[in-house]
């Protein structure tokens, strides 16, 4: 497993949010109603130069939405979406988060043990997690990568 780290802006993302309260299945139901209805917002997505999407999120953080761990890693709010322009209005029926700017580490989901090996890292390096647990899918390769926040910039 190769684990990179970068510093990324605060950015929008635009998606259905749900909750571990709303039961087992949760986020497949969640990306399952983002991409049938993917056309009303795919109008407000951030492009790069040659007009491609530049990201898909499952963007995490605890119920008060400050962007904090899950509790116990296990209850939480998650917001499947598309990464959009500043300036984009949430149409009806979606919700717009604006995740702060943190320095993350990363790493490609290879394996489906990707979140425990990664949070076994930070304790053995002594890397306190900063907030929430972030998925991000490339839409250009498709590879899925998990983003572990270590510093609120």
């Amino acid at each position: 497993m190769k684990i990179e780290k970068c510093i990324k802006e605060s950015f929008v993302v635009i998606g259905k949010e749900g909750s571990t309260l709303d039961g087992e299945g949760f986020i497949q139901r969640l990306w399952a109603d983002a991409n049938s209805h993917f056309e009303e917002v795919h109008a407000l997505a951030k492009k790069d130069v040659t007009g491609n999407i530049v990201g898909i999120w499952g963007v995490m953080s605890d119920f008060s939405h400050m962007f904090k761990p899950w509790e116990g890693f296990t209850k939480g709010l998650y917001l499947a979406g598309v990464e959009c322009r500043d300036d984009a209005e949430a149409p009806n029926g979606w919700t717009k988060w604006i995740v702060p700017s943190y320095e993350y580490i990363y790493t490609e989901c290879e394996e489906d043990d990707v979140f425990p090996k990664v949070i076994k890292y930070l304790e053995d390096n002594s890397i306190p997690l900063a907030g929430a647990v972030h998925d991000f899918t490339c839409p250009q390769t498709g590879k899925n990568y998990m983003f572990f926040p270590i510093k609120k910039l």
